[in-house]
């Protein structure tokens, strides 16, 4: 028996996903009749796929994160509104979860947290013991939005907003390969480091020093990638590279914006020389 969509529509932005937004479209595609999907130029093909599937595929310019997902909270045309990433699931209990949660009509919170999961390689499900993070993914429009923010993707709540969590996970196929995982994460360490100088931060060289293996320590024992083995090993190195690089760019920002400051040097001529000798010479 087909059961009723709920009264929530459901947003994604996407680009070059062809290969993950299918399957995650499949698995709300009973829970909303408004599931929208924010494409930000594509070459692979996700937008004709997720109209394949039902979905509504518009297409704007990428802003960055927190821009981007306003835009798309903004296309939606219900009042609740479930945020999903183009390469995470909601798994058939978190799917039962949320129908209860409308089943007597209005959800008693105005937001729910979802704890998110990482699925590695070679993984069909979360580890049992995998960290996961627990951010305000269903929630309703007159009660948050997510952050201006162009790095950060976050809901930001109205004042005395109810907030729950929910017990079901959803799953994040975060990896498709350590050099895919590498590639994002170096284009991230650009905007996040542009993020650091805007908002005015400093950051301290010795950072440079301490960065990468108190980073490997968080992601491997604090955020529990040493549960997953070798591929654990390896991705808490990613993390920890990560989070270097952010920090190395940041200052290498700070130090060519002095040198472009620098007065030039003046240059003393020899008696009987020209300028433009001299230039000659110094190209020579």
């Amino acid at each position: 028996m087909t059961q009723s969509p709920l009264p929530l529509s459901i947003f994604i932005i996407t680009r070059n996903e062809v290969d993950r937004v299918g399957r995650t479209i499949a698995a709300v595609a009973g829970l909303s009749d408004d599931i929208v999907v924010v494409d930000s130029g594509s070459t692979d093909g996700t937008q004709a796929l997720a109209e394949q599937l039902g979905a509504r595929v518009i297409h704007h310019d990428w802003p960055g994160y927190g821009p981007q997902k306003r835009f798309a909270e903004d296309q939606c045309r219900h009042l609740w509104l479930l945020n999903i990433d183009a390469d995470e699931l909601v798994p058939p209990d978190l799917a039962e979860e949320m129908r209860a949660l409308f089943s007597k009509g209005e959800p008693d919170a105005d937001a729910y947290e979802i704890r998110i999961a990482e699925v590695f390689p070679g993984e069909k499900a979360p580890h049992p013991l995998a960290y996961a993070l627990a951010p305000v993914r269903l929630y309703r429009k007159d009660k948050g939005r997510y952050a201006s923010s162009t790095v950060h993707d976050r809901v930001q709540l109205a004042p005395g907003s109810r907030v729950r969590r929910l017990k079901g996970v959803i799953h994040h196929f975060s990896v498709r390969s350590l050099g895919d995982q590498l590639a994002k994460l170096n284009s991230y360490t650009d905007a996040l480091a542009l993020d650091l100088d805007k908002r005015g931060a400093r950051v301290s060289i010795l950072r440079l020093f301490v960065e990468f293996p108190a980073s490997f320590i968080k992601a491997y024992i604090g955020r529990r990638h040493i549960v997953r083995g070798v591929y654990g090993f390896m991705t808490a190195m990613n993390f920890a590279f990560f989070r270097y690089l952010r920090v190395a760019k940041h200052i290498e920002r700070r130090m060519l914006a002095r040198q472009q400051e620098e007065p030039p040097v003046a240059t003393v001529l020899q008696p009987g020389a020209s300028e433009t000798h001299g230039e000659g010479d110094s190209k020579a």
